[in-house]
């Protein structure tokens, strides 16, 4: 994969975004480990009082990724199944002894500063299939040996997390396993979006709750790393929400490439030292998403290294514990508190997207 400060764009088509929400809320139903993660009010900067989506215990992995690449792993295998079987599988079907065969002559492989690589490796051995994780140097040991103690091999490569997805592409094309990224670029765009199909999963189970409420958020935050997260959410609040709020995209000075993308008008590098907010700290936007979220009327928000690690502290002396990348979010609304016009009610939503650990 070649990659220069500005990406090829490639034709409009690949860019689209029309997830089946409801088959991926369907399949996770059926997933035992599967419940409506919590959503918190919190105390917030000028006494505001905050929703906090909590996806620090997802499914045992700690991660909103929990819905990503496992969703991805089975969308991957029912489609193999179906090109060799004609049967359409249903999630029941996948435990069943024929299909977990057939899942174990595959591999999935990719590249990961943490938390996608560990949906990944819970995702392949769910079904009886196989994961290799490439790591850059950077990503703490912590992170290899829990993708080890969830079966997966792992390979340390490169410095960065470039470097690591350079070498993840390069063992999909020289064993023919299969690449499972939640980043997409030009000629790679289609699985990544199974990925985020599964993350609006996230979006869905708000909708519901602040149906049932009638008490809407003014203002949601979104984290990004390569943006899949914050295009999956974006996208279906602009789809379904009944009550529609301004979005804001959070971001790592370090690593701000879809700011960058959107000053420029493509898909565009957002150059910097590394990041303390290891798992937002992504050079390089995902294209799909950088497309999404310049037809859903975002803003911008970056955070400097001391202000993700403020975020986390912060939130952690209220009783959240996370990290500077799961507390970005909470970082920008505190960064630059929202004033409501005419003295308005404002209810800001942040996700957490990940635990300590």
């Amino acid at each position: 994969m070649t990659k220069s400060d500005t990406l090829a764009m490639p034709a409009i088509d690949t860019l689209s975004f029309h997830p089946n929400f409801t088959r991926a809320l369907e399949f996770f139903q059926t997933q035992e480990l599967y419940t409506v993660s919590p959503m918190h009010e919190i105390a917030g900067p000028d006494g505001l009082t905050v929703y906090a989506k909590d996806e620090t215990q997802r499914m045992g992995l700690g991660a909103f990724k929990a819905l990503g690449a496992p969703y991805a792993v089975a969308q991957i295998l029912a489609h193999g199944w179906l090109e060799k079987t004609g049967e359409t599988l249903t999630p029941e079907r996948m435990t069943d002894a024929d299909v977990r065969e057939f899942a174990a002559t595959h591999t999935f492989v990719c590249a990961s500063a943490g938390n996608h690589g560990m949906g990944v490796a819970a995702g392949a051995r769910a079904m009886g299939a196989k994961a290799r994780i490439y790591l850059a140097e950077t990503v703490p040991a912590g992170f290899a040996g829990r993708l080890e103690a969830l079966g997966a091999e792992v390979v340390r490569s490169g410095e960065v997390y470039e470097d690591s997805v350079a070498e993840a592409i390069a063992d999909a094309e020289r064993t023919g396993d299969t690449l499972l990224a939640d980043g997409t670029w030009e000629g790679y765009t289609e699985i990544p979006k199974w990925v985020m199909e599964g993350y609006c999963v996230i979006a869905e189970e708000l909708r519901v709750a602040f149906e049932a409420s009638g008490r809407w958020p003014t203002h949601v935050y979104l984290q990004a790393g390569v943006g899949g997260l914050a295009a999956a959410m974006a996208h279906m609040i602009r789809l379904n929400w009944a009550e529609q709020p301004e979005l804001i995209i959070a971001e790592p000075e370090a690593a701000a490439c879809l700011k960058a993308s959107h000053l420029a008008g493509e898909p565009t590098r957002g150059a910097g030292p590394e990041s303390n907010m290891g798992r937002l700290d992504c050079k390089d936007p995902s294209i799909v998403a950088w497309s999404v979220l310049e037809r859903c009327d975002v803003s911008y928000e970056t955070l400097t290294e001391e202000e993700g690690q403020a975020a986390a502290d912060a939130l952690a002396a209220i009783g959240v514990a996370t990290t500077p990348s799961g507390a970005a979010g909470y970082g920008a609304l505190c960064k630059r508190p929202v004033e409501q016009p005419n003295g308005k009610e404002i209810r800001p939503l942040v996700i957490i997207s990940e635990g300590p650990a």
